[in-house]
């Protein structure tokens, strides 16, 4: 469920909690609201219909944030696939220029969070995670996970592998970029 969440950004610690919350509000009030706009302003009703109403009301209640929840997601993921390209040229840049690719990452984070704000605080949460003493491979794959993008997951299965048997990561990442 959390992925869910941190694939639309938001990473709050309650989160899970306010979601559930705001179905039931919602599936709540729209249902009540219905019932009593029925008893103010309809003089005669069926109350088979008022039931169903009542029902339909209540379970566009529940699915209303699932439905914004994937619209933010979809957005979030549109902007960093956005930005992708750019961040992919100045990691380039910076490992030809003979940085490490952790501080490359640290460097496009800061740099491209300008321009793609979102790809920007998902590259400083790698740099994070590597701070805090994650293993790179680890950090790299949290990125795959946290936005669900194939040419993110597809570049981390790259820097994985170049890391892992040691070959050149600056001639990897130049024939990926040209590739993509």
């Amino acid at each position: 469920t959390k992925r869910k969440f941190l694939r639309a950004g938001l990473r709050g610690e309650n989160v899970v909690s306010v979601f559930w919350g705001t179905k039931i509000l919602l599936a709540v009030v729209f249902a009540m609201g219905f019932l009593i706009f029925a008893m103010v302003f309809l003089k005669t009703f069926n109350t088979l219909i008022l039931l169903y109403m009542f029902l339909l009301l209540g379970f566009v209640g529940l699915i209303l944030p699932d439905m914004l929840l994937r619209a933010k997601t979809r957005n979030r993921t549109r902007r960093i696939e956005r930005g992708l390209p750019d961040a992919l040229d100045l990691l380039v840049v910076c490992v030809e220029a003979g940085m490490g690719l952790d501080a490359a990452i640290n460097r496009v984070g800061d740099e491209i969070g300008l321009t793609h704000p979102e790809l920007g605080d998902e590259l400083k949460m790698v740099n994070l995670e590597l701070r805090a003493g994650k293993a790179r491979q680890n950090a790299l794959r949290n990125l795959a996970e946290r936005t669900g993008i194939d040419d993110v997951k597809s570049l981390v299965t790259l820097l994985v592998q170049t890391d892992r048997f040691g070959t050149s990561v600056a001639q990897a990442l130049r024939v990926y970029s040209d590739s993509f």
